[in-house]
């Protein structure tokens, strides 16, 4: 280990198969938490490769408990996080609202690391118990529409860097992992990244899938449609700005999309959007997401995407979707 650590601390990168081992070398407990850290902290000092990526991202999907769920043809939404922007849990009450609408959801999630309550934590806090059991999980998406796939439960491998990206409390590269290792592996995929660099070699590495899928980032540094400034899509047949007034709406202040300051109080928001007590902008920010992973789940425009999503919102289906997971996963 200690002569790569010399070579990425020298600017120079790792092939995909270099990559791919050290992550397996990780996960048998060959490393300790010293080189660990040094190891991420090499990467939030430069960009990651598109070699480097996909040589970390076949090792997690190797290594982790799949489970499929091939016949529902589900999404997943799921953002990178790492963007700093404290937001409300966004791309989870989308995924809501997306199942509300019809369209089966398999949402992969974490803990927050960089910012304070990730999708695990606000559901974990609202009584959902997460599970790897395969007919749990296969009876929540069809009877709510949606089911929560809890990171650390499919991927054992990456127990060893669980604590040290606590203790850095920032975004590494495995930020950039999670999207790409949804253990049910579907065909559908809505990615939020944090930069345009990250945009383009994510769109790279789904190109060479069969996925239908949308890797979205607002350009003023969101990992979401944030509505508070244009958004940059890449998509299977396209390469696009999104703006505001495509869903017939204004640019949003970024302090009318801020998160709460801990569990409680981001729960707290994200009950009363489900509940129809959500602000405008909370309501429009989510639908926009939600607009997206429905049009590409129902093969229509962004905007009756966008339509169908405040429906789901306003008539509490998307309220039923989790009521129901929640009695399922209690």
């Amino acid at each position: 280990m200690k002569e790569i650590l010399n070579r990425l601390i020298a600017y120079k990168t790792l092939n995909e198969n270099e990559s791919k081992e050290i992550l397996i070398r990780i996960s048998n407990g060959e490393l300790n938490n010293s080189q660990i850290s040094s190891f991420l902290t090499v990467f939030m000092m430069r960009n990651i490769t598109l070699e480097e990526l996909k040589g970390f991202r076949d090792a997690l999907i190797e290594l982790c408990i799949k489970v499929n769920l091939e016949e529902f043809d589900a999404i997943d939404l799921c953002g990178t996080g790492g963007d700093g922007m404290d937001t409300f849990n966004i791309s989870t009450l989308a995924s809501f609202v997306t199942a509300g609408s019809g369209c089966k959801v398999a949402k992969h999630g974490n803990y927050g690391v960089s910012s304070g309550c990730g999708s695990s934590n606000v559901l974990e806090s609202l009584g959902l118990k997460f599970t790897n059991d395969y007919d749990t999980l296969r009876n929540a998406i069809d009877k709510s529409g949606i089911c929560f796939l809890h990171a650390p439960l499919f991927h054992p491998a990456m127990k060893n860097v669980a604590p040290v990206r606590r203790e850095l409390g920032m975004k590494t590269f495995f930020n950039m992992l999670g999207p790409l290792v949804n253990p049910s592996m579907p065909n559908k995929q809505i990615v939020g990244v944090f930069n345009l660099e990250l945009a383009r070699i994510y769109n790279y590495l789904l190109q060479k899938s069969n996925k239908k899928y949308s890797i979205i980032y607002s350009l003023d540094g969101y990992d979401e449609i944030s509505l508070t400034n244009d958004t940059k899509i890449y998509s299977n047949n396209y390469e696009r700005i999104l703006k505001s007034k495509e869903f017939e709406l204004e640019n949003l202040k970024a302090s009318e999309i801020k998160g709460g300051f801990d569990i409680p109080s981001s729960s707290k928001i994200f009950m009363n959007v489900l509940n129809g007590a959500g602000t405008e902008s909370q309501n429009n920010v989510v639908c926009a997401n939600a607009g997206i992973a429905i049009s590409i789940s129902k093969n229509i425009s962004i905007k009756e995407g966008f339509e169908l999503a405040k429906e789901s919102l306003i008539s509490s289906k998307a309220l039923d979707s989790f009521n129901k997971l929640k009695k399922i996963m209690a």
